[in-house]
């Protein structure tokens, strides 16, 4: 009854001037971007949507920019070049909202380009590792063209979708994209420290991926009682599960689950995950949605910044007026902690970037964005301390902030700020 396509088949229905929507992260289907892109001469002015994807993203080269732009809802590294290449832009959008655009059809969707599990004896197939707003993606788009692969594992939750709902479906098994995270520096470390000792049992977390994240994670193995609900879902946690020190008991939304909307991380992430009950996917307008995050008690959330300025104004998601990532998740959990019994939102960050200036800034850069405002900040963290702006004034803001600063920088920070 339901019979496979070649790719370049499966993709012939892709026309000029469509909006296509690719799903997130590891999930996004290498195979179908390839053909569709390889149709590059067929198609004119073809609209790509997505968050940040995993692999390569053929399309978003320029030489195809009268094919192909694309809308970055998140600006991964894969397609960052896009924004100055004039073949593409970006959306500024909560990643809790992202799927009202679509329901809304305030972005219309005209083929959703997925990835899933093979059906199982009822048909039913899993969209895997990657949720956030794929499900409205294939609810609203007029043609849904899915890879089954094998190697896609099977998640709980709201991924479950019949293979009748796939209007045209590749089969290709190739193993997904994973990612590594290099060793924790001193200064991660140092971090994770700091962290760690904000977190308190029977705490619910939310965290990323990466070498502070990782760094937090290595430190909580004495906590008890903690919950996940999370946006990422990262190889960090899994030891933690099993040790039984993340349970989930406590939490007061999905208890006794570990809630994310994506994973991401290495083969034994993936292979965990598949048919696992105590992990549960959910759509990101579930996932984020502050009504929900707020619930748990002692909720925190660790989210970085990229520049922060001394009234307590995060910069997270560009360099200057240069985007450089995405609005995401970081204002979804700031403001759930911030609303949660016993909650806690923290901003983490090495005090120097890597060409060593100042990261805590007396000015953000001109055209810099501003993901979590001063009024919305709770806890700034360094490798030099913790600054607990919350209900504080801006002059005893900036006392803190220049206190968690780099040392070579505290005198230069604080002249240019009071002489600005």
């Amino acid at each position: 009854m339901y019979k496979a396509v070649s790719a370049s088949e499966a993709v012939k229905i892709i026309k000029s001037g469509d909006r296509v929507y690719i799903q997130a992260a590891a999930a996004a289907p290498s195979v179908l971007i390839k053909a569709m892109t390889q149709r590059y001469n067929a198609l004119k002015n073809v609209e790509v949507c997505h968050l940040h994807t995993e692999g390569e993203a053929p399309y978003a080269n320029p030489i195809y920019k009268d094919s192909f732009c694309v809308n970055s809802f998140f600006v991964g590294g894969n397609v960052r070049h896009t924004l100055k290449s004039s073949n593409g832009s970006y959306t500024p959008v909560f990643l809790s909202e992202l799927p009202l655009l679509f329901k809304r059809n305030i972005i219309p969707i005209d083929v959703a380009l997925i990835q899933v599990s093979p059906p199982d004896k009822h048909g039913y197939c899993s969209l895997g590792v990657s949720i956030e707003a794929t499900l409205a993606a294939i609810s609203n788009a007029k043609h849904v063209i899915a890879q089954v692969n094998s190697f896609m594992p099977r998640t709980h939750g709201d991924g479950i979708i019949h293979i009748s709902e796939l209007d045209t479906f590749v089969e290709e098994n190739s193993p997904l994209v994973e990612l590594n995270i290099p060793e924790s520096t001193a200064e991660a470390q140092k971090i994770g420290d700091y962290i760690a000792e904000l977190i308190d049992d029977r705490s619910t977390l939310q965290l990323g991926i990466g070498v502070i994240p990782n760094a937090v994670l290595k430190r909580l193995g004495n906590h008890k009682d903690l919950g996940l609900h999370t946006e990422m879902l990262s190889d960090g946690v899994i030891d933690l599960i099993l040790n039984d020190v993340i349970n989930s008991n406590y939490k007061k939304v999905n208890p006794g689950r570990a809630l994310a909307t994506f994973a991401l991380g290495t083969k034994r992430l993936y292979d965990y995950i598949d048919d696992n009950p105590f992990i549960e996917m959910r759509a990101a307008d579930y996932v984020n949605d502050v009504a929900n995050i707020r619930q748990n008690p002692k909720m925190v959330s660790i989210n970085s910044a990229i520049e922060v300025d001394l009234t307590g104004q995060v910069c997270a998601d560009s360099i200057g007026k240069n985007i450089y990532s995405g609005v995401g998740g970081q204002m979804d959990f700031i403001r759930g902690a911030s609303l949660s019994e016993g909650g806690k939102a923290i901003i983490a960050l090495p005090s120097t970037t890597k060409k060593g200036d100042s990261r805590i800034v007396p000015f953000l850069k001109q055209g810099a964005g501003v993901v979590t405002t001063r009024a919305h900040v709770q806890y700034i963290i360094t490798e030099f301390g913790v600054a607990n702006l919350y209900g504080k004034t801006i002059k005893q803001r900036v006392k803190a902030l220049i206190n968690i600063a780099h040392p070579n920088h505290r005198e230069a920070i604080e002249k240019t700020y009071f002489e600005g």
